[in-house]
């Protein structure tokens, strides 16, 4: 059986989105302002959505093999980078420009959605 990186990616974002929950919910929660912990917890609640559906979709993929599965696999992990990260960062850096950042990760999130239903669907239509 073949390795798929979405399961590795998904586990691994899996794991430091529940770290860096222990240290948002309580090394950071007296340092940052309550709207900056809740900033922190959205980039927390998105990276744990998106890993989880990493791992998912990695296991549709071994199944079904899809190109579409893999185009979604992608904008999940970047949509990650992207939305997750410009929010770690601006939550603890203040720097409020990276805002900018986090709605390009949305909206790799929201076309990783849409490949993952069309390859879904293509899949289905492919096995017999």
């Amino acid at each position: 059986m073949r390795t798929n990186p979405f399961i590795i990616l998904g586990s691994g974002g899996a794991f430091v989105g529940v770290a860096l929950g222990a240290l948002g919910a309580h090394a950071l929660k007296a340092a940052l302002s309550p709207e900056l912990t809740a900033t922190f917890e959205t980039a927390v609640r998105y990276q744990m959505y998106h890993s989880l559906a990493l791992v998912v979709l990695g296991l549709l993929e071994m199944r079904a093999p899809q190109r579409n599965l893999v185009v979604a696999g992608w904008l999940f992990v970047w949509g990650t980078v992207l939305f997750s990260g410009s929010l770690y960062l601006l939550a603890l850096t203040h720097a409020t420009w990276l805002g900018i950042i986090t709605p390009m990760g949305g909206t790799l999130f929201l076309a990783g959605w849409v490949f993952l239903v069309v390859g879904v669907i293509k899949g289905r239509q492919a096995s017999p």
